[in-house]
């Protein structure tokens, strides 16, 4: 890990990197305002209602809305760590259907760190019971703009590969 876990860090990361962010930011309507709490282990964990005018299906959380909350869930357990990464794959697993007007929990943690790649996973829970989770690799935000693309030292965001 790039430094040792903190809310402050988490904090300032979030405001400085996403002060618009559609999952995080209060900037404006709309904005889903997820406030992240760094857990002893390490990881985040936030709670979101899932408010009937974010669905898909009636009754039924819409399946982007939840990806976003899985991803920002990722991001923000890497702003914990001092880490600013972008996605750069995310493999969602949807298990049960996520129920509107009820909370959910979504929590994430780091699975892998070799820098400047990043695995992370994150798990939404309702009534105790885990309706999505994934996987996602992360780039490291400061290596994406050292090297112009279709050089030698150019990453593939996907592969981490040079």
């Amino acid at each position: 890990m790039t430094t040792k876990p903190a809310q402050d860090i988490l904090d300032r990361l979030s405001r400085r990197m996403h002060p618009y962010c559609l999952a995080c930011s209060r900037a404006h309507e709309g904005c889903l305002g997820l406030q992240f709490l760094l857990q002893d282990d390490g990881s985040v964990e936030t709670r979101f209602e899932c408010c009937a005018e974010f669905q898909g299906y009636d009754g039924i959380l819409h399946g982007g809305v939840t990806s976003t909350l899985l991803d920002a869930a990722m991001t923000n357990c890497l702003f914990a760590h001092g880490i600013q990464a972008v996605t750069a794959e995310l493999n969602v697993r949807f298990r049960h259907p996520i129920q509107t007007d009820e909370f959910v929990k979504v929590s994430a943690n780091i699975r892998q760190a070799t820098p400047p790649l990043f695995i992370v996973e994150a798990r939404l829970h309702q009534a105790g019971q885990c309706k999505a989770q994934s996987t996602g690799k992360f780039m490291q935000f400061e290596t994406l703009f050292h090297e112009p693309n279709n050089t030698p030292n150019s990453i593939d965001l996907l592969s981490g590969k040079k």
